[in-house]
């Protein structure tokens, strides 16, 4: 019996063929939606991020099948029409350098940003703590997280 996920909006049936692969080896090779990236494989880096069912999650720990009746949002589909506000201010502050664990960060980002409109530099700095980067862009994306909580309250 095939399962269903939702994948950016999509209904998307589990092959049974799948059933034992992670959200992000679906994603990534049954999808074909590779902005999400693998990191570790245990969860611990953030460069595998989503959203599921509107909260960041990493996808390389959750079995797909355990994702059955959920929605699950990539990187790919953040946006609609227009950017997010995150991706729109991670564009302002040249935030990215080597880019690899941007979706990764970009996605905690939103998610954080969907809880909380008006963040703290501490809380940025705690929600955004288990997420690597290797290039060291802290500081700029720390600062990309404020300029779109501005963003999004603002419209500008």
């Amino acid at each position: 019996m095939s399962s269903l996920v939702y994948i950016n909006g999509e209904a998307v049936t589990i092959p049974k063929a799948w059933e034992g692969s992670s959200l992000l080896e679906f994603l990534r090779e049954f999808q074909g939606l590779t902005g999400t990236k693998y990191g570790c494989g245990i969860g611990a880096c953030g460069a595998c991020t989503v959203h599921l069912d509107g909260r960041a999650a990493r996808a390389c720990v959750f079995p797909v099948t355990t994702v059955a009746g959920r929605q699950v949002t990539t990187i790919e589909g953040l946006a609609g029409e227009d950017l997010h506000p995150v991706q729109q201010a991670w564009l302002e502050y040249n935030v990215a350098q080597c880019g690899y664990c941007q979706p990764g960060q970009i996605m905690t980002a939103a998610a954080l940003l969907a809880e909380n409109a008006a963040p703290s530099e501490e809380d940025i700095a705690d929600a955004l703590d288990s997420n690597l980067c290797r290039c060291g862009t802290y500081t700029r994306i720390r600062q990309g997280v404020a300029r779109a909580a501005e963003i999004a309250r603002s419209g500008t």
